[in-house]
């Protein structure tokens, strides 16, 4: 569930950087890199092909993995939640990403 929970919230906070500039890669927490799950959920994105990453810890999302997002509907949790969708992201994106 918590795997879940960081992948849903890495892909989500990384398409929004991707719209924006697809170029740009993002910085994520020092409490992102310190955790040994959040380290195995991008690894393995990484070696699906959807996300780049230039060093440990700074990332993007690929053309690939913003398809797979766009593409893909609303977790369960995301869908029903409503208006706490909109206040529940920037929580976890402060979690995955340092301030910009």
């Amino acid at each position: 569930m918590q795997r879940e929970l960081i992948r849903e919230g890495l892909l989500f906070t990384l398409a929004a950087s991707y719209e924006e500039d697809p170029h740009e890669f993002v910085t994520l927490s020092r409490q992102t890199v310190d955790s040994s799950l959040a380290r195995e959920v991008v690894a393995e994105l990484r070696n699906e092909g959807y996300v780049e990453e230039q060093v440990r810890g700074v990332i993007r999302l690929t053309l690939r993995g913003y398809e797979l997002h766009k593409n893909k509907p609303l977790p369960y949790t995301y869908r029903n939640l409503g208006q706490a969708r909109a206040s529940s992201a920037p929580a976890l994106s402060r979690f995955v990403f340092e301030n910009r």
